[in-house]
Parts: structure tokens; sequence; C-alpha cells
């Protein structure tokens, strides 16, 4: 006899080998139909699994949030029949569950397109309406490859194959057909359910090799009810219209071009909001931070001490050049990563205890090599600024310090308006740097520090766990903010390092003159500031408020009597210190007001011969159709307070 505990702590014995599905109907023939999976010990298996030894067992309708991955990994499997019953002889590759959905990889001859989806989203209905039971058998090496052979399945046998002999070769069927994986998979076809649709369909080449066939890969996305899939369709034709990368055109802010990939050309406008930005973030440092300047390019000695080079050589920038008179080569590299530069700032100077904490800050240029097709546009990029910033301290001023870096982010996302924050902590990796009792002290500090966040800032903050996730040398916690169309984007960072200034010899003189490691903290805010910025693109869809919009006003003449009374205005504005443009053209002023409109201007001062007589303005705000007159001297005031960003104003408050 086994003991299953059940989630209200009741703990029942059974015999050993029952399955989930016996269970639930000795407890309830209702409870065992809504029932679509379990969890065995938080793991999420099939509901017809065994259970062998003592274990807390879970019962997951369609409702329960840790069913949304079946719903999709199941629809991907009825994708890939559906597609087989319509186009005979096209081979499945892979189907996996991404965010916010699926895909699955077909090999044929001519690629799918759009056209073909209602067709196939038919016959995927047909599939779920028939409700056949899903069927786990497992079955050896040979009789899956030849199962496939017969099928003319080609890379199903290659996945047969790459399956090391350690691990269980499973098959799911679904009726008739069946699909090589690892499961776990609901009760039936049926549990999928109609609210699902098929999104896009794109290029991939088996095993992302250039080298290798061609797949046609179909996304798709399905939810446990309509109202949500319908929710989340708005919510990607919101997206669309919020695209950075065509704001960033409509707007003038930046483009790509072929010979600079994965690099960005800033415009005018683009690099006046993108150094907003950075002036915003070096005022909100000054108070506690050192900003410095660590070199572009380093010796690869130097990245092997710090462990990057057998850690991330491959996403490295390297150049080969001939040394000095000896004519010996040396290797060097764009740094990815600000830490090591920084840690050589530290150690250049004997520091004493009393000199802890030390805060460096920079605003790092790095370069990383990242795939062709990972890139997007400012989001993903190949050379991108950090705000970055290391804290050397002691390990008693670890939580404090951990706790003001927490601080100064949630105060950070607030002023751009972002008011719903998750803190994840990540812990040990598998493949990790440092010994056990390192990690356990570095986590218990981040645990206690997370749940001081908790308390403190409940309001905004939620909080969760992320095992397993940590960096290589320690813990981290993740800060998640959520954006004005609900999507989620992880920006900032705090990264508790024991393991950097040790590699590279650095130390403070203790209160007993010994040499200490100190402890080093990594941390980023915005994180990438390029990707920041496309996310505030499309957070306020570019409607920027107006200490943040790189053109804060244009100044727009009705008829060529009012341009010189046009050109005081602005000059006005501009000593101010507001950021103005003029437009004198002779054009009709609806066709002014819609270009500007369309360049996200926050606000148009339209002047006539009437204004220039009266000395007011006609003010007209962005997505407003309504105008109001202002007597200059007032719309001066008035303007000149609104554009004060918000860390400037908490200072005059």
């Amino acid at each position: 006899m086994i003991n299953v505990t059940f989630p209200d702590g009741s703990v029942r014995q059974h015999p050993a080998n029952i399955s989930g599905l016996e269970i639930v109907k000795g407890i309830s023939p209702s409870l065992a139909k809504r029932t679509v999976a379990m969890a065995l010990n938080g793991v999420v298996c099939d509901l017809a699994d065994a259970l062998s030894a003592d274990t807390r067992i879970e019962f997951l309708n369609r409702e329960d949030p840790r069913a949304l991955e079946l719903i999709r990994h199941d629809a991907a499997h009825v994708l890939a029949e559906a597609v087989q019953a319509l186009y005979p002889g096209t081979q499945v590759t892979i189907g996996p569950v991404i965010e916010n959905g699926f895909y699955y990889d077909f090999y044929r001859a001519a690629p799918f397109t759009p056209e073909e989806f209602p067709a196939i989203e038919k016959k995927m209905r047909e599939i779920i309406a028939r409700d056949a039971a899903f069927t786990k058998s497992e079955w050896t090496r040979d009789e899956a490859k030849s199962h496939f052979e017969r099928k003319g399945e080609a890379f199903k046998i290659e996945l047969v194959d790459a399956i090391p002999a350690d691990q269980t070769l499973k098959m799911y069927a679904q009726g008739d057909w069946m699909d090589l994986c690892r499961g776990p998979h609901m009760t039936s076809v049926g549990k999928v359910g109609t609210a699902f649709k098929l999104m896009k369909v794109a290029g991939a080449y088996w095993r992302g090799d250039s080298t290798k066939p061609m797949l046609s890969r179909i996304y798709g996305t399905a939810f446990a009810k309509q109202e949500q899939l319908d929710a989340y369709l708005v919510q990607i034709e919101e997206a669309e219209k919020r695209d950075h990368r065509k704001l960033g055109r409509e707007m003038d802010l930046f483009h790509f071009q072929e010979e600079g990939p994965g690099t960005i050309f800033w415009h005018p406008k683009g690099w006046t909001l993108f150094q907003t930005l950075i002036s915003y973030m070096r005022r909100r440092l000054a108070a506690d931070y050192q900003e410095v300047n660590a070199p572009q390019v380093l010796d690869k000695s130097l990245w092997e001490t710090s462990g990057h080079w057998g850690w991330y050589r491959e996403n490295m920038f390297k150049a080969t050049v001939a040394g000095d008179e000896t004519g010996d080569e040396r290797v060097f590299a764009l740094k990815p990563m600000n830490c090591p530069g920084h840690v050589q700032i530290f150690k250049h100077g004997l520091r004493s205890y009393r000199d802890l904490p030390v805060r460096f800050a920079e605003f790092g240029l790095v370069h990383r090599y990242e795939p062709s097709g990972a890139m997007h546009g400012v989001m993903r990029v190949r050379a991108f600024t950090q705000d970055d910033a290391h804290i050397f301290c002691t390990e008693e001023q670890l939580a404090a310090e951990c706790l003001k870096i927490n601080d100064l982010i949630l105060s950070v996302y607030r002023d751009f308006g972002f008011d719903k924050i998750v803190v994840k902590l990540s812990t040990r990796p598998e493949k990790r740097v440092g010994t056990d009792a390192m990690w356990d002290h570095a986590e218990a500090v981040m645990s206690d520090v997370l749940a001081t966040i908790k308390v403190q800032h409940g309001d905004i903050v939620e909080t969760s766990l992320n095992p397993g996730e940590g960096a290589f040398y320690g813990p981290k916690f993740e800060y998640v903010l959520r954006d004005a169309i609900g999507r989620d984007w992880q920006c900032g960072t705090t990264q508790v390092d024991f393991n950097l200034p040790e590699r590279f010899g650095a130390f403070y003189i203790d209160s007993n003159s010994n040499k200490v490691p100190p402890v080093m903290v990594h941390r980023a805010i915005c994180g990438s500031l390029e990707r920041f910025t496309g996310i505030l693109i499309e957070n306020y869809a570019g409607h920027f408020p107006l200490w943040l919009a790189p053109v804060q006003m244009v100044v727009a003449t009705i008829t060529q009597d009012a341009d010189d009374y046009a050109m005081e205005v602005a000059a006005a504005m501009r000593k101010a210190g507001l950021r103005v443009d003029l437009d004198l053209r002779n054009e009709k002023v609806g066709y002014k007001v819609r270009e500007h409109s369309l360049a996200k201007i926050p606000v148009m001062l339209v002047v006539g011969k009437k204004e220039a007589e009266e000395r007011t303005v006609s003010v007209r705000r962005l997505g407003s159709q309504a105008q109001t007159g202002m007597g200059l001297a007032q719309a001066l005031a008035a303007f000149k307070d609104e554009a004060i960003a918000p860390d400037l104003r908490r200072e005059q408050d």
C-alpha cells in the first residue's frame, strides 16, 4: 500500500501502481469527468499514470493554469493530425508549446499559406469533436523506427535516433493517429476545446541548421475559454498597432540596414528620446553611484579569468591582431558585459571596509552575437547599452543593498507608469560555480529580502520563485513589469556574485587587517536601454508624456501673416527648455495636423493672424479634436511645468 496525500492535507492508502484515473473515479464520477490531468509532487502527469510510491496528488481541470500548457500541447497534436489528413504525404517533425501558444513544423514540397488555415481549423474541430482518448505506450527504438519508416517519416526516425538510450521512448495515440512525444497529455482530444486559432506561418530550418531542409512552421494559440482567446486576439491587434518598428518609422526615430545587422541607426528624434532616458537614469543614480567607463575591447585573458570565455565565447565578437615587434598574435573581444571591467576599477588602489559599499555605474555599450533569427527591432540587437551597475559590499551589507536597489528599481518603474511588477527569485542552476555553502548563504539572504519586498511593496509587487534559473555565479532577482495592454517584460535584475571578485583577486581590508573578497552585486534597472526604449514606445503607443517626448510641441501657422509671431512663440518655448519644431509651410492646417499627429507630437500650437494680434495660441492635444485658446505667457508657464520630469518634480515638491 502507498500513502496518497490530497490538497486538503488528508492521507489515504491505495494499492501500489493504482492510476490517478482510478483514484479520482473512486472519489467522484463528476470530479473524474472534469479532471484532465494530475500533478504528482507538483509535477504534471497523465491522469492514467500509475502511482508507485507515497506521493502528493492534485487533480487538474481545464481551468487550472497548469492545464493551459496541456491544452496547447494537445492542440499541436490535433493540428498535425489535421494537416496529414488534408495533405497526405506531408511529414511531421516537432510541435512544442511556446509562449502564448504552440507551433508544429511540417515538411512538404510547397510551404503552407494562411489561406489554408480555415480548412485546417475546420478539420481540427472535427477531430476534437470525435474526442478520441489519448493513450500512451512505450516502444522500443526498433519498433518506432519501423513504424515511421512505413509511414515515410524520415524526420521522426532522426528524432528517435537522437533520444538518449537511458530515456523511455513514448508514443501517444489519439484514435488511429499517433505521435512520438514525451507527454504529458490530457485525457482526450475533446478536452482541447474550440478556443484555438492558427496565427501565422513561417519558414524554419530543420533543427535550426541552414544546411538542412526548410520546413513550414504553422503557429497557433489556444485557451481554456473563448473569452480568453478573444482577449488575446484583441491584445495582438493592439500590439500590432503599437509595434515599435512601425511607430519608429512614423515618428522618424531610427532605422536598420543590412550593412549593420543588429545595430541601430538612431535619427535625431530617436537619439533625443534615448538621451532623455539616459539623462533621467543618470540623475536617479547621482546620489549613490560613481559613474565609470571601462574599455570596449579587452584581451581574451581577462575573459578567461572571469569565466566568460568558457561560458559565453560563442556569443562574443572576437578579433585576432598582430602583436608587438615579436609578431605574436593577440586575441581581443568586444565586451559582452561590463562586470570584469568594473572589478579592475575596484582593484585599482587599496580599499578598506570603511569604503564599502562601493557602487559603480556605467551606461556601457556591449556587443553580443545574437542569431539573425532572434533579432527584433530595438528589442533584440547585437549592440546595446546597459544601465549597468556593480556594488561591492560586505556580506553584512548585502541584504540592505538589495533592498536599496529594489526601492530604486520600483521608483523608476513608477515614474514611467508601470505599477504592476513581479519580482522573481531565481535560484541555483544545475551548472554553476561556487560551493553549496556559498549558494545556501546567498539564497537565504535573497529569500529574506524577497519577503521584505512583499511586505513593503505588496500594493504593486507580486513575488515568486524561479527554481534553477539563477546565473551561473549566483542567485538573482528578476523584475517583470506589465505594460498598458497586459504584456509582461523582464527588465531589471539584481544578481549576487561571490565568485567574480575572488577570480580576479579583488579584496578589501577588514577591521582585523585581513584581505577579504567583497560580495559583488550586479544591478540593472532598464537592462538594455535600447530594449527599454522599445518597451516605452509600445507601452505609450508613441503618445509619450511631455517630459519624455523627443519633440514636445510644434508651432504651426494657419497663414503666412503669422510667421513672425510663430517664430517668436517657438523661440520663447525653446528658451524655456522645451523641444519645439516650427512648421511655416504653405499647407492647409488640417494637413499639418494630420502629419504631426502621425508623428505623435504631443502638443500642437496653431497660430494665425488673430492669435498674432491677441498674443495667444490655439492648443491642440494629440488624440483630441478640441482646441483651447491660451495666452502666450499662460501657455509658456503651463507647458514648462508639464514638461518637468517626475524625479525633478519630486525635488521641487
